[in-house]
C-alpha cells in the first residue's frame, strides 16, 4: 500500500470525526432551546459517514477514506414542557424543549474524540516506521 493513502485515509478520518464533534457541540449548545411551536425548536443533528471508495487493480475496490455523506436531524419528538409563566409558552402554557439528550451527546463527543486520537495514532506510527526505514540505510 502506497504510504499516501494511508496519510489521505487518517486525514479523512480525522476530517469527518472534527465534523462529528462540531455538530454534537451544536447540539449541546441548543440543548435547553424551547420554543412555543414543536416543529421550529432546534432538533438534533447527526452527521453520516461513507466509505470512500477507490478502484483498484483486479476488478475490485479499495477503501480510501470516509467523509460525510450528508447531516441529518433527528425524527425524535420535542419535549413537551409545561410552563405557563415562560413568554413563549403556547395558549396552553407549553413549551417545547430541544430533543438533544445531552447524556447521548457526551457519549458520542468521546467516541468521536477517540476516533480522531486513534487517527492521530495511526499517523504517529507511519511516522515513526518511516523514520527507522530511513535508519536502516544508514
Amino acid at each position: 500500500m502506497d504510504m499516501t493513502r494511508i496519510f489521505k485515509i487518517a486525514a479523512s478520518g480525522m476530517t469527518a470525526q472534527t465534523i462529528r464533534l462540531n455538530t454534537i457541540a451544536s447540539n449541546l449548545a441548543n440543548a435547553n432551546n424551547v420554543s412555543s411551536d414543536p416543529n421550529k425548536v432546534y432538533k438534533a443533528r447527526m452527521p453520516v459517514f461513507s466509505t470512500i471508495l477507490e478502484d483498484a487493480s483486479d476488478s475490485y475496490s479499495a477503501p480510501a477514506g470516509v467523509r460525510v455523506e450528508r447531516i441529518v436531524e433527528s425524527q425524535a419528538p420535542a419535549v413537551k414542557m409545561y410552563d405557563p409563566g415562560n413568554p413563549l409558552a403556547d395558549k396552553k402554557g407549553y413549551v417545547y424543549k430541544s430533543n438533544v439528550n445531552s447524556i447521548n451527546e457526551m457519549a458520542n463527543m468521546m467516541s468521536a474524540s477517540r476516533g480522531f486520537q486513534n487517527n492521530v495514532d495511526v499517523l504517529n506510527t507511519l511516522k515513526q516506521l518511516m523514520l527507522a526505514t530511513i535508519k536502516l540505510g544508514e
